[in-house]
């Protein structure tokens, strides 16, 4: 739920600024990576298969190297650019043991990946506009500390990068000028920390313990649409050269919840929460579980996530078990609650910004949590009891 959830924001952001979705597979012939370079610089980081015929394949490191297909499947025009490419892809890198690491490093990693294909004129444009889906979705995770980190390439080691000096200068001043006119001079330089084909603009996070991990990344390429000979028709007539930007807005789903789990301390907003109400019983009077039954079925009718605590443990108990498993909202229902139709919730404390008890009819509490789970905000309007645990 909590990856689906995520995703599904993430491509939604990207969607508003014109994103088409694609799938590419999982395995490809080997002169794919070659082309791409990924074959010569990550050969062991791979994993290989050799099929029946003696043929050579790869399972996918990254799917930057299919989207370039999917582009050069047909010409195109200058007018048809920029071209924005996206996918929720499943890429393989062979780790080795010792570097594993529970979510933050693995072997199958989840990528919220894109691509955009677009002339050098639309650089800064359509890299604007990435960060500012960036700001959005972290700005909506309460994220206000992400650390913007420039990384180039170090010229001292040329064989760990593909392309010329010229081209590598020239696409880092026009990264350095973005981070600029977003930023100022508020970034810290990664030398050495460029991918091989290109600059990147990083942006870290931290976790609970202070470690601190890049998640979100928008990085520029002018190699692979040079080895791929990725070109557009322009206003000429002529067959010109195309620049390619990487992006990813969690990076890999598995480290960002890593991240992010710990960041929230298990206290996710209400539109992520895996269950958003808890629904507890004073007594197992028929009227009192009849009550609370449709409550149920109406929550689970909006699409919301609801539970039903039946059991013969105390309110009390009740009440604390919610709190433990951290659920936003928690109902009692007794005989005050089935005689009026309205409850008063239990606002889990990081959510709350009123605290008076104020009753609300059944359809107004759940219509309520609907419009938040829809709309992703991360405080309620519902004033709710504080309850001993909270006070």
């Amino acid at each position: 739920l909590l990856r689906n959830g995520l995703n599904d924001f993430v491509q939604e952001l990207r969607d508003g600024y014109g994103y088409q979705e694609v799938t590419s597979p999982h395995i490809t012939k080997k002169e794919l990576f070659q082309a791409s370079g990924h074959w010569a610089k990550f050969s062991e980081e791979l994993f290989k298969i050799e099929t029946r015929e003696g043929h050579e394949f790869a399972m996918k490191p990254m799917s930057c190297p299919m989207h370039t297909q999917i582009y050069a499947s047909r010409p195109r025009s200058y007018r048809d650019l920029p071209i924005r490419y996206r996918e929720t892809a499943f890429v393989y890198r062979d780790e080795q043991s010792g570097e594993l690491s529970g979510l933050s490093r693995v072997r199958c990693i989840t990528q919220d990946d894109a691509h955009v294909f677009c002339r050098t004129s639309q650089i800064e444009e359509e890299a604007l506009k990435i960060w500012d889906i960036i700001d959005t979705f972290y700005g909506t995770l309460g994220f206000e500390d992400l650390k913007v980190r420039f990384s180039t390439h170090d010229p001292d080691d040329k064989d760990s990068y593909s392309g010329g000096e010229e081209k590598w200068q020239a696409a880092e001043a026009q990264l350095l000028s973005i981070i600029k006119s977003k930023v100022g001079d508020k970034y810290v330089p990664g030398v050495g920390e460029a991918a091989f084909y290109g600059p990147k603009i990083d942006f870290m996070g931290r976790d609970a313990i202070g470690r601190e991990h890049q998640v979100a990344t928008i990085q520029l390429d002018f190699n692979q649409p040079e080895g791929f000979d990725l070109t557009c028709v322009n206003e000429k007539g002529d067959n010109e050269r195309i620049v390619m930007i990487h992006a990813a807005i969690m990076g890999s789903l598995e480290r960002f919840l890593s991240v992010y789990i710990e960041h929230t301390a298990g206290k996710f907003p209400v539109w992520l929460a895996p269950e958003q109400i808890r629904i507890a019983t004073v007594n197992q009077e028929d009227a009192t579980v009849q009550c609370a039954e449709e409550i149920l079925e109406q929550a689970k009718a909006k699409g919301l996530r609801a539970s039903l605590d039946n059991s013969n443990e105390s309110v009390g108990k009740k009440i604390r078990a919610a709190e433990l498993m951290k659920v936003p909202y928690t109902l009692v229902i007794g005989e005050k609650e089935v005689s009026t139709g309205e409850v008063t919730p239990r606002v889990r404390k990081d959510i709350e910004v009123q605290t008076q008890q104020t009753p609300v009819t059944i359809d107004e509490f759940l219509g309520t949590v609907a419009n938040e789970t829809k709309a992703r905000t991360t405080h309620t309007s519902l004033q709710g009891v504080k309850t001993k645990h909270e006070a």
